[in-house]
């Protein structure tokens, strides 16, 4: 009698002691909750967002995706408390992480967290960390408790600096917070360890109930044992903070730097240390930059090759010397602080090839456009070239201009830095592939224009945008010169508002003051011909002139065939609302193709933000509550339109023959700041 064939039953069984070395252990009881991941490639995780699991057992929360977040959470809730009084019991928690970035720079963290629900879908990318929004961060009806390993410092949250672990309870400014790295437990001396380094870390998080106590500990993959001293400790009594039953994951978000925040393995006990992962089962890492090996061919070349650079050093000098005159900069001393936000003038002559014709993007009141290509990152970049005459102010011009790159937000243009050289200030931005919206509405091209719900969409970008700059951010920002050929558009047609040169910063809560009226004759509140005084009411104006362009395709002021006769956009728009034919306001180029109602609203919301009267437009919270429909704007009644006819624009402003010039100087804007 044959004997049955041993072999795949032998390797069915095998295959499944793999799946049960790699899948997570669970305990479960009514004192104590443990799980262990020593990798995720048969986790049941609840996932949402850009995470995943891949094929090697990684728990991915970002993919690279920019302006993305990701969570992922344990299935089974936590029952924190053992009995329905008492206080939260003592819990350890353990996990391995890596974050992986094509640049030097990462953005921006990523969260272990213990929340009520599993849901965070109101929560925010970017410097939120896809664990709250700017209207409920800090808020004490989140319930969530949270250490962050942040690879981005935002001053709005009081962070330390670029690379650091914090303790958040229901909020993103830190508890406690520590430079992240250990002590080492022979000498008490600290390492530092650098988050975005792309080498995994291991880090514990440890609760004691008794002492009301918060333990975060770190080190480097490759040491064996928990160092004895946490990096980071706080008292907070979670109590206070968490329910009954919570879930225990992770959260992760991008800003506009493509990075990759890896999670490979994980564990968590109540009332005792959290298991030891089996860090020889974890996936490896992906490895975007791998380092290459030494070449053999340099350690023979090396020792000739040295004769010949010590005979061509005396050449090699005297070229170096003529080169320094071509990209000479101004630079003070006061501009050390300002560190990575300086860009030198070398890198952005390469990246724009000189400065060549065939890379210029347009050409302004302030100044021309280069698009280029850094070197080193590969980043595509914008680049304007703005002259200045006059070192007044220039230190605090500077300094507001590497405050406003600290703005993270899906709809604006990110200004990563400048560079000062002889009479000019150059500002470095992202680059946006598709352009300026000015040539989509006044192009000749039939094949430039947006349609309905592009410009529509648009709109509601720009508002957004607008929102975050007047209330969201730590300080007040005034943008000053809000118009078509501001706003660009990305590889999604997103519009995004750029162009911060004009900008100003102040406290919240303090009255703006200013010298010189600046912006694009058009989109000037009527009050700024009598104060000055820049405010989020005069950009709100500019915003409301921008929405008619938009819809009616047309600029704000209309230059007729007779000479100096002009129409001004909104006394044309209230003319055909007036008499119930608004349809003919909207642009003819789209030939009926838009949603009346839509179109009919947002002239309304045009018409209500340019009214002549500060005190009578709405702010823009009020603008995104119309336009995500949470409330309805006022109607315009008769009696309203015809005042804001009669009332009409300064007599300044009329007489201008071309509506998008532009007043003010960049040396008066230094002068005045």
């Amino acid at each position: 009698m044959a004997r049955p064939n041993m072999k795949p039953i032998v390797l069915f069984f095998l295959k499944l002691l793999l799946i049960g070395l790699s899948a997570p252990q669970l305990i479960a009881g009514d004192e104590t909750q443990k799980f262990v991941y020593s990798g995720f490639a048969s986790a049941n995780l609840t996932l949402d967002g850009t995470a995943s699991v891949t094929p090697s057992g990684l728990l991915e929360l970002t993919n690279g995706t920019v302006m993305s977040m990701g969570h992922a959470f344990h299935p089974a809730p936590l029952r924190l408390r053992d009995s329905p009084n008492g206080t939260i019991q003592s819990f350890s928690a353990s996990f391995v992480f890596g974050i992986i970035s094509i640049y030097d720079l990462s953005s921006h963290g990523l969260t272990m967290l213990v929340a009520p629900s599993k849901d965070l879908s109101k929560a925010m990318p970017v410097q939120y960390l896809g664990l709250f929004n700017g209207l409920n961060n800090g808020n004490t009806t989140n319930h969530i408790f949270a250490v962050e390993l942040d690879t981005w410092q935002n001053a709005e949250f009081g962070d330390i600096d670029y690379n650091h672990v914090g303790v958040d309870i229901n909020g993103l400014s830190s508890e406690k917070s520590h430079t992240a790295g250990f002590f080492h437990d022979q000498n008490g001396t600290f390492e530092n360890l650098t988050l975005g380094s792309q080498e995994a870390m291991q880090v514990w998080v440890d609760y004691d109930r008794e002492k009301t106590q918060i333990d975060v500990t770190m080190a480097p993959l490759n040491m064996t044992t928990k160092p004895k001293r946490p990096i980071v400790s706080a008292r907070y009594n979670l109590s206070a903070v968490l329910k009954d039953v919570a879930y225990i994951g992770f959260s992760s978000s991008t800003g506009t730097i493509k990075t990759q925040h890896y999670v490979l393995g994980w564990s968590f006990a109540m009332n005792g240390p959290a298991p030891v992962i089996n860090l020889s089962m974890l996936p490896k890492l992906p490895r975007d930059h791998p380092k290459g090996r030494r070449s053999w061919v340099l350690d023979i070349v090396l020792p000739v090759g040295t004769a010949v650079v010590l005979l061509s050093l005396g050449a090699i000098a005297f070229l170096l010397v003529r080169r320094h005159f071509r990209y000479a900069e101004v630079r003070d001393n006061w501009e050390v602080e300002f560190g990575p936000h300086r860009f030198s003038y070398k890198d952005l002559y390469h990246a724009t090839g000189g400065f060549e014709d065939k890379n210029l993007l347009g050409v302004g009141g302030f100044g021309r456009v280069y698009k280029g290509v850094l070197q080193k990152s590969r980043l595509k970049i914008a680049v304007k070239r703005v002259s200045h005459d006059s070192k007044q102010g220039m230190k605090e011009f500077i300094a507001e201009i590497v405050s406003i790159g600290r703005l993270q937000n899906r709809n604006l243009v990110p200004l990563l830095g400048y560079c000062r050289r002889k009479g000019e200030l150059l500002l470095v931005y992202e680059y946006m592939p598709n352009g300026s919206l000015d040539k989509y509405l006044h192009g000749k091209e039939d094949n430039t224009i947006l349609s309905w719900a592009q410009r529509f969409q648009v709109i509601k970008g720009i508002a957004s945008g607008l929102l975050y700059l007047h209330e969201e951010w730590e300080k007040v920002v005034v943008h000053r010169d809000i118009k078509a050929s501001n706003v660009l558009l990305d590889n999604e047609m997103n519009g995004r508002l750029g162009d911060f040169g004009l900008a100003r910063l102040y406290d919240h809560g303090i009255d703006p003051q200013t010298t010189h009226v600046v912006g694009t004759i058009g989109y000037l509140a009527p009050e700024l011909a009598r104060s000055g005084n820049a405010t989020p009411p005069t950009d709100v104006f500019a915003f409301g002139m921008f929405v008619l362009e938009v819809v009616c395709g047309q600029r704000p002021v209309n230059h007729q065939n007779t000479q100096d006769s002009q129409v001004m956009l909104v006394d044309w728009v209230i003319d055909n609302v007036q008499k119930g034919s608004f349809g003919d306001a909207v642009d003819a180029r789209l030939k009926g193709r838009y949603d009346a109602g839509e179109a009919y609203f947002a002239l309304k919301i045009g018409l209500l933000c340019s009214h002549p009267f500060a005190n009578a437009r709405p702010s823009m919270r009020q603008v995104m509550q119309y336009l995500d429909g949470e409330t309805e704007p006022p109607e315009l009644s008769f009696e309203v339109l015809t005042l804001m006819q009669n009332e009409g624009f300064e007599p300044y402003v009329i007489s201008y023959s071309v509506s998008t010039t532009s007043i003010g100087t960049v040396s008066q804007l230094s002068g005045g700041r």
